[in-house]
C-alpha cells in the first residue's frame, strides 16, 4: 500500500486542531431558553446532537484520504540481457559415488554444488545432460530454472549404463547449444575419470562445439592417489575399497583449450564450491532491469464516502430539530 499524494496525509494532523476549535465553539454557544438547555442536558439529546459533527469529521477524513490517493502497487519487471545458454554436463558413473568430497561422495557434493551455481544463474537459459557410459539430455535449454534444479537433485548414479564416455557427452550438450542465441554459449563439464567409452572422440566433439562458438569449462573432481571407491553390493549395502584414482587431465585440458575455454581440478568440496563461483564470474554478461508499477486506486472510494456522510449530516440538518439547527 502506498499514497500517491504523501504530502495530503500531512493535512490528517489538522484534523486534531479542528476538532478542539469546534469543541470549544459548541461549549462556548449559550442557550437563550430553558427548556433548550435542560433538553441539550439531557444524555439522548446532547448524543443526538453530536452526530452532526461527527459525520463532518468523518467526511473530512475520507475526503484528505480521497486526495491522498491511497493505492496497491503490482510490479513487474522487463529484463534486457544479451543472455548465456550454459549446459550443465554432470558425469554420474560409477565413480562417483568415491568417498572423497567429505561430508558425502562424489556426486552429492556435485548435486550441491551445481544447484548452487544455479540459483545464482537467475537470467541465463540452462540445459542439463547426464553421462556415464553413454549421454542422455535431462532438461532441454530453458528459462525454468526450478525444472532444472530439480532435475539436478534426482540424479543418480546406476541410472545410465556404466562407464565415462565424455565424447558423447559433449556432443550431446553441443548439440543442444547449436542453435542458441545469445552472446555466449558454455558447457561447464564435471568429470572424475578417463574417457573408456562412447564412439564419440572428445577432441573431435570439442572441436565440433567450438564451431558452433561453444565454450567449454572442464572440471576434473576427485581426489589424486587412492580413494575409497565403490567395489559392488554387499549385504549391507555398497561395500568401498582404497583404489587408485585417475583424471585424464590432459584430456581435459585439450577439450577446454580447443573451445577457448579453461580446466580446473576440484580435490575436495570447498574446492569444487570455488571452481563454480570462478566460472560464474568469468562467464558474466550486462543485464538490464526494468520495473513497472500498476496501480490500483482507492481514492474514488474514499471520496464516494466522504459524500455519503456529507449528505447525511445535510440530511440530519433539514429536519429543523432545534438542537441540530
Amino acid at each position: 500500500m502506498s499514497l500517491g499524494n504523501p504530502w495530503a496525509a500531512l493535512l490528517l494532523l489538522v484534523f486534531p486542531l479542528w476538532a478542539w476549535w469546534a469543541r470549544r465553539r459548541r461549549e462556548a454557544f449559550r442557550y437563550p431558553r430553558v427548556d433548550v438547555a435542560l433538553r441539550v442536558t439531557r444524555r439522548p439529546a446532547r448524543w443526538v446532537a453530536r452526530v452532526p459533527y461527527g459525520l463532518r469529521a468523518l467526511a473530512l477524513v475520507a475526503l484528505l484520504l480521497a486526495v491522498a490517493r491511497p493505492r496497491i502497487g503490482r510490479t513487474t519487471m522487463e529484463v534486457e540481457s544479451e543472455g548465456i545458454t550454459i549446459v550443465l554436463v554432470v558425469d554420474i558413473s560409477s565413480s562417483m559415488l568415491a568417498l572423497d568430497m567429505p561430508p558425502g561422495d562424489r556426486i552429492a557434493a556435485a548435486k550441491a554444488t551445481v544447484d548452487e551455481f544455479i540459483r545464482g544463474r537467475a537470467h541465463d537459459r540452462l540445459g542439463l545432460v547426464a553421462f556415464a557410459g553413454e549421454a542422455l539430455t535431462q532438461v532441454p535449454v530453458t528459462l525454468d530454472h526450478e525444472v532444472v534444479r530439480q532435475a539436478v537433485a534426482g540424479l543418480q548414479v546406476g541410472s545410465l549404463e556404466d562407464g565415462t564416455a565424455i565424447g558423447p557427452a559433449i556432443a550431446a550438450a553441443a548439440n543442444r547449444l547449436r542453435r542458441a542465441t545469445g552472446k555466449s554459449k558454455v558447457i561447464v563439464l564435471l568429470t572424475d575419470g578417463e574417457n573408456n567409452r562412447g564412439e564419440i572422440d572428445p577432441l573431435t566433439a570439442a572441436q565440433a562445439a567450438a564451431a558452433y562458438e561453444v565454450k567449454i569449462y572442464a572440471i576434473g573432481v576427485g581426489s589424486e592417489g587412492v580413494a575409497p571407491v565403490p567395489i559392488g553390493q554387499g549385504p549391507f549395502g555398497l561395500e568401498y575399497a582404497n583404489m587408485p584414482v585417475r583424471i585424464d587431465e590432459d584430456l581435459l585440458r585439450q577439450v577446454a583449450a580447443a573451445t577457448g575455454g579453461q580446466y580446473f581440478r576440484a580435490t575436495d568440496a570447498d574446492a569444487l564450491k570455488e571452481v563454480y563461483r570462478r566460472i560464474d564470474v568469468l562467464e558474466r554478461t550486462p543485464v538490464s532491469v526494468r520495473r513497472y508499477v500498476q496501480y490500483r486506486e482507492f481514492g474514488r472510494v474514499w471520496l464516494v464516502l466522504a459524500a455519503a456522510l456529507t449528505l447525511g449530516e445535510w440530511l440530519l440538518r433539514a429536519r429543523r430539530y432545534p438542537l441540530l439547527a
